[in-house]
């Protein structure tokens, strides 16, 4: 099964590919089109700011094709800043409107006693545990680096969420549209099971 990772100039393609050879299936890194939307599951990464990473997907017309993905069948799953950009907009840095795939906006970490950004491993909370991704799986620790995140604006489009200071989203999904906050392929066993279990909704893809 080909899973296309998508280059876009700012996602950390060589852990995220890694991760999901490890697990049997076939990474392809790639900014085409066609291969894209071929691919059995798609991936988007994500690191650095929210309106450079617009501005790369736009630039290279990736913007449009993430569209196009999400409305086909194959699974898509956005990791970290890939997450935040399946979201309508980001308050990072000004504001920037996103790919609007699913309904909400990203924003800083503000008040409480915590510090910023939030990083290192922190507990996840299914509060959706029948959901496919979920299967056979206890809750556990994954690891976070992020210092703005999303508040969805669709209740059943949260999957689940880890606590820092306040309920933070962690995992969000609308049919075959995920996206993960955290680093799956840098999250130990749970993170991995997670991947796997993403990369399982591939093998029924059509």
């Amino acid at each position: 099964m080909a899973i296309a990772v998508v280059d876009y100039g700012m996602g950390n393609l060589h852990s995220v590919s890694k991760a999901v050879e490890r697990l049997g299936y076939e990474p392809l890194i790639t900014g085409v089109r066609e291969e894209i939307l071929s691919a059995d599951g798609i991936i988007l990464p994500g690191v650095g700011a929210f309106g450079d990473a617009m501005e790369h997907l736009r630039e290279s017309g990736l913007d449009q094709v993430m569209r196009e993905a999400a409305a086909r069948t194959a699974p898509l799953l956005g990791i970290c800043l890939g997450m935040q950009l399946l979201f309508s907009q980001s308050e990072e840095h000004g504001v920037h409107e996103g790919l609007n795939i699913l309904p909400g906006k990203v924003v800083r970490f503000t008040g409480g006693d915590y510090k910023v950004p939030h990083m290192g491993w922190n507990s996840l909370s299914f509060l959706q545990p029948d959901v496919p991704l979920f299967a056979g799986l206890e809750e556990g620790h994954v690891y976070f680096v992020h210092s703005y995140h999303v508040l969805p604006e669709v209740k059943s489009d949260l999957l689940a969420v880890t606590d820092y200071g306040q309920p933070v989203t962690a995992i969000v999904g609308r049919g075959h549209v995920y996206g993960m906050q955290f680093h799956p392929e840098k999250s130990g066993e749970l993170g991995m099971s997670l991947l796997r279990g993403f990369l399982a909704l591939t093998d029924g893809a059509s």
